[in-house]
């Protein structure tokens, strides 16, 4: 039986930074995913990187993509992923400028449109320079740990004398001192079935939805002065919708997640040639007391526009708001917006929930009154985007569950929902567990 101090179970930037801090420790170190090695990687979310080997979008911000200050502090979760960026840089990063969303002026004349702005420091790496970031550290983790890939865990099982005896398919059995769970949001299923082993709580489920925006590039040109994005977020009535992932110059383009076909934003970077459009999601979150009853509404509205193929279905926002029958789609060449997803013109009201159609047409005409002008009615709507969290887990501040020794941190821990949260929770046990000043 192989023995180790440490077992971090899932390697995506969680468990990569956490690793990271232990590797030099002189601790016994296996980092385990059931996804495949770096070079061998065709899945988009699992294997060594996990989700962080997209675009690498680091946003290193309190104001969204997590609460990691509730468990480690307001400041020392920005000094957290300050570290991260450090990190991050030491491996190549800072080949990709960091930048800042904030704009004062902007600020103040959003809240009188009726807007709030939540803000960031961004680096982003995109894809190539993820990919090179990555393999650096890697390399460096491959010289002080082990790691084992195409192996998840069949189980986790608490010993008498406080250990862990962890499964693995091929019937190995490993003990391990102590064990960190970084397996992400698409370790759902994998993770549901250990807490209901491990007598471990779970919280609710979240699953935010809205549709995905495209429309002329110079749209937002008097708000994006000084600020290569913003996020922008608005109160309705019974909901907050927020912006995601905003691409100047981007294109909309296929995401396939849980077996369904969604609307994702691709930044310009990506690609030789920009486009002359802008894209970004308008998200409106969604709470259930359980992730089934979060995965059911998923699969129920984005499966019932898919129709069991790889189908979107958009509306151009003039066609939306005066509610016409024939809808003018990709084939019109005198339109102002050109479509960059292929897609199905249809009446977006008998695709998508009211609940959506609502919180964007209130929040683009907010949005008019911010800009001074109105929105073009070329601008498209494609239905339906969606961003999927892990319930919360029961941990206490240092990310450790009723059961001593046994920790959950990034994504999968419900607690942090980006990149960067997840991967500052991975430094931050991973100090904790290396005895380092945190």
């Amino acid at each position: 039986m192989d023995s180790y101090d440490i077992t971090i179970i899932g390697a995506g930037v969680s468990g990569i930074f956490a690793a990271h801090e232990l590797a030099a420790s002189g601790r016994k170190i296996l980092l385990l995913d059931k996804g495949k090695k770096l070079e061998e990687r065709t899945d988009r979310y699992i294997g060594f990187g996990g989700l962080g080997l997209s675009e690498g979008k680091y946003n290193f911000t309190n104001d969204f993509g997590g609460e990691l200050e509730r468990k480690t502090g307001y400041e020392a979760a920005l000094t957290l992923m300050d570290d991260v960026d450090t990190i991050l840089c030491e491996y190549g990063g800072g080949a990709a400028e960091l930048y800042s969303t904030y704009d004062l002026e902007l600020s103040e004349r959003a809240r009188e449109a009726g807007f709030g702005v939540l803000t960031t420091k961004t680096r982003h790496l995109g894809t190539k320079l993820s990919k090179v970031v990555l393999e650096r550290m890697y390399d460096y983790l491959n010289a002080y740990i082990t790691m084992k890939f195409e192996s998840e865990p069949v189980r986790i099982l608490r010993k008498d004398n406080g250990r862990f005896a962890i499964e693995l398919p091929d019937e190995t059995v490993i003990d391990s001192g102590q064990v960190i769970v970084a397996t992400g949001r698409s370790g759902n299923d994998w993770l549901t079935g250990q807490c209901e082993n491990l007598g471990i709580g779970r919280g609710e489920a979240r699953v935010d939805l809205g549709l995905r925006i495209e429309m002329k590039g110079d749209q937002l040109a008097s708000i994006l002065q000084r600020s290569f994005e913003t996020k922008l977020s608005f109160e309705g009535e019974d909901y907050t919708a927020t912006t995601y992932c905003m691409n100047p110059r981007g294109r909309v383009v296929l995401k396939l997640q849980e077996g369904l076909a969604m609307p994702d934003g691709q930044n310009f970077r990506e690609k030789e040639e920009g486009s002359s459009n802008l894209n970004f999601t308008l998200f409106v979150p969604n709470r259930f007391a359980t992730l089934k009853e979060a995965d059911d509404y998923l699969k129920h509205i984005v499966g019932g526009i898919n129709r069991g193929r790889n189908r979107i279905a958009a509306q151009r926002l003039g066609s939306l708001r005066r509610g016409e029958e024939h809808c003018s789609g990709s084939k019109d060449n005198f339109k102002s917006v050109m479509p960059t997803l292929e897609a199905e013109f249809a009446e977006l009201r008998e695709e998508v929930p009211e609940r959506y159609i609502e919180a964007t047409l209130a929040f683009l005409s907010a949005l008019e009154k911010l800009l001074g002008e109105p929105i073009d009615e070329d601008t498209i709507l494609y239905a339906i985007d969606g961003k999927l969290y892990s319930p919360a887990i029961e941990t206490s501040g240092r990310f450790e569950t009723n059961i001593q020794g046994l920790y959950v941190i990034g994504d999968c821990s419900g607690t942090t929902h980006s990149l960067s949260q997840a991967a500052a929770s991975g430094v931050y046990v991973g100090r904790l567990l290396a005895g380092k000043k945190v």
